[in-house]
């Protein structure tokens, strides 16, 4: 499972010209889920997003969570997190979950952010445009 987490400003995803998830504040998601990704490493992950300390502080420091700091969640699947391009100038995405697998980890681990924060989303499988307001920036890379 790999995620990307980006503090930000008002996000947004769009689906048929319809915004379906959006946020004021808080952090965006990416995650992707290859073979052998399982709710245990759900749950490792979300309590690490919700716990990782990249708000600032009264200090302007970044020393807060997103539980002390408030905000949302825009999570976003990201199946191109397991984009291979070591044969070539076209990635291979063999690595990455699909399917009815995926969907269900990604519907899991959204019900997991949700027991922390309020957590809009997008549109499993569908072309979405999403609209990041990076601040910072501040974006960090987590697997498991």
């Amino acid at each position: 499972m790999r995620v990307i987490v980006q503090r930000s400003g008002k996000s947004s995803v769009t689906v048929d010209n319809k915004v379906i998830g959006s946020i004021s504040e808080g952090l965006v998601v990416l995650v992707g889920f290859t073979d052998g990704d399982n709710q245990e490493k759900i749950e490792y992950l979300a309590k690490k997003i919700v716990n990782l300390r990249i708000f600032p502080d009264e200090n302007n420091v970044m020393n807060k969570s997103i539980l002390e700091y408030g905000g949302s969640i825009l999570s976003i699947s990201q199946f191109t997190l397991y984009a291979d391009t070591k044969k070539g100038n076209r990635p291979s995405y063999i690595m990455a979950l699909g399917g009815e697998q995926a969907y269900k980890l990604y519907q899991a681990f959204n019900e997991e952010l949700r027991k922390y924060v309020k957590v809009e989303t997008g549109e499993f499988g569908a072309d979405m445009i999403v609209s990041i307001t990076n601040i910072g920036p501040t974006t960090i890379s987590m697997e498991r």
